[in-house]
């Protein structure tokens, strides 16, 4: 089996690229840099996706979104699911749209792999088997998640080593390409990352200034993350969950599993202790945001910066 890059679904790279770990303050920043670059916002975030989510996800408000033209943002209801190759397809109807004004496109957020897709196409894996799937789940019910990434580790140490044992979807994922092809889902991304030619766009002086992330210091943005976790609950986190479980459909799997959303249906079912929901909800998205620095590190394209050094590097792209 040969793997292709899927170059159909990749953008051309004429657009500019914000992204960094949850609370680095990408929404301020961003806004900032489009009107002075004449640009529109095309929101790389997955849960951003979903009407009804608004604290949460700390999605632009109303009053934002007059300032900048915003795209990919209260498109989806929660109860639509959502994968990477939509979105890919979204973001491409949106760049032609912006290309067609004549306006610059700046895509901002920070799920990691929207950004791979957006830079290096799709991998062309196995189509899913849905009678695979069912019984891998009947499996975590009967046996837990925890004998499903064992079984992982046993075929696939490299993505057993990379994914969550909490991360049932991408657990279940990478088991099905073993069980469909034979071979690990990490020997394939691979070869497909080889097959694409990844190089970090440019000359090889480096990544470029057209992909940039935000890498403040580890303890401010934690402090960050801290402050965004108790404003959510302080502005009604738990009232916008509450709405969410009387939707005539039930939350799909992306938005039910989503960080501050998971731990508030819980709190809602088990009426625990809120004080300690929120010292929860801190925790997993201090954790995330490591993970997602860890990706940005890992994708040549990116480029460190400080919100200062974005504004210097994208200078000459600013209208008069």
């Amino acid at each position: 089996m040969r793997l292709r890059y899927n170059e159909a679904m990749q953008p051309e790279r004429d657009f500019l690229v914000l992204t960094g770990p949850t609370g680095s303050g990408k929404t301020g920043l961003a806004l900032d840099l489009a009107e002075r670059l004449g640009a529109e916002i095309v929101s790389m975030d997955s849960m951003a996706l979903y009407r009804g989510m608004d604290i949460g996800t700390a999605k632009p408000t109303p009053a934002q979104r007059q300032r900048v033209r915003h795209h990919l943002i209260d498109v989806l209801d929660p109860w639509e699911p959502a994968s990477v190759a939509w979105w890919l397809e979204q973001a491409q109807r949106c760049l032609k749209e912006i290309r067609g004004r004549g306006k610059q496109a700046l895509f901002v957020g920070g799920t990691p792999l929207y950004l791979k897709a957006l830079l290096r196409g799709l991998f062309a894996g196995p189509e899913a088997d849905a009678a695979v799937r069912l019984r891998l789940e009947a499996e975590a019910r009967a046996y837990g998640q925890a004998s499903l990434h064992r079984r992982l580790a046993e075929v696939d140490p490299k993505s057993a080593a990379r994914i969550h044992a909490n991360d049932l979807r991408r657990v279940i994922r990478a088991l099905e390409v073993f069980e469909l092809t034979g071979r690990p889902i990490s020997a394939l991304q691979q070869q497909w990352e080889a097959d694409s030619g990844q190089q970090a766009v440019g000359t090889g002086e480096g990544p470029p200034s057209t992909v940039l992330w935000l890498n403040p210091p580890r303890t401010e943005l934690y402090a960050r993350i801290n402050q965004r976790v108790d404003e959510m609950f302080a502005t009604g986190l738990v009232d916008e969950v509450r709405r969410l479980r009387t939707l005539p459909r039930p939350l799909a799997r992306e938005p039910a599993q989503a960080l501050g959303y998971k731990e508030t249906l819980a709190f809602l079912d088990e009426q625990g202790c809120l004080a300690d929901v929120i010292d929860l909800v801190k925790t997993r998205t201090r954790q995330f945001a490591k993970r997602q620095v860890t990706w940005f590190r890992h994708i040549p394209e990116c480029r460190p910066a400080t919100s200062e050094l974005t504004w210097t590097l994208w200078q000459p792209k600013m209208m008069a």
